[in-house]
């Protein structure tokens, strides 16, 4: 699990921006370059939950008595702008047990085979998501990757630690506080839907944003890795 340092991104986001203000394809652009860097930048988080009550000072609680209504306007709202989406098969979004939120998203939708880098046409999608968890601040956000079985264990993982950090850092560029979002690949240890082999099931290749909200005296806990987040 891990913790993404805000300066890093913060300079190669704002270089982005510099070398594209007036180019029609920048929004594009800048996801592409983002998913490229995405590995080097992430790469040197901070792993496990160390840090976290820090960094959960700075970005408040929730009393437990108000909880259940912020998540409920969270998710009302996600399910106002994702609508298209979801009728699309596009990605679900549910209510887990603990009163979290996961929006689940297709990787097929986000990815080309074995890539990386966030398709341009996803872009729009997450900026939506973004544009939502940037104002609901009292929030943390795990960025899960998932694959099939189709790969060795070993590519598996990685390319899951890949597309979970490509997927954080353009929601970073998009205005979500770094600070606040955690990255983690499950590689094809936890599939949504088990058939025979799992080999080339897409179902299974997805990135799950998990959002857990801060909760005053049991902070730490939304920096808990999410439970198994398959079926």
């Amino acid at each position: 699990m891990k913790l993404i340092r805000p300066l890093i991104v913060s300079v190669s986001i704002a270089a982005l921006s510099a070398c594209a203000t007036d180019d029609p394809n920048a929004r594009a652009k800048t996801g592409a370059v983002i998913g490229a860097i995405a590995g080097g930048v992430l790469g040197h988080q901070v792993s496990g939950a160390r840090g976290a009550p820090i960094v959960g000072a700075i970005i408040g609680g929730l009393a437990g008595g108000t909880v259940g209504n912020y998540m409920d306007k969270q998710q009302a709202e996600l399910n106002q702008q994702l609508a298209e989406e979801q009728r699309n098969n596009e990605l679900q979004i549910t209510r887990l047990s603990d009163g979290s939120l996961k929006v689940g998203i297709a990787a097929d939708v986000s990815f080309d085979l074995g890539s990386a880098q966030l398709k341009p046409a996803a872009l729009d999608t997450y900026g939506k998501i973004a544009a939502i968890l940037k104002n609901y601040d009292q929030t943390v956000i795990h960025v899960v990757g998932h694959t099939d079985t189709s790969g060795s264990d070993e590519y598996n993982l990685t390319l899951s630690q890949n597309r979970a950090a490509s997927v954080a850092s353009y929601m970073a560029s998009q205005g979500v506080p770094t600070q606040r979002m955690r990255t983690e690949g499950r590689g094809e240890r936890e599939p949504l839907v088990r058939t025979g082999d799992n080999v080339k099931e897409p179902r299974n290749r997805r990135v799950d944003i998990v959002i857990k909200p801060v909760v005053q005296g049991n902070e730490q806990q939304a920096w808990a890795p999410p439970p198994y987040l398959g079926g």
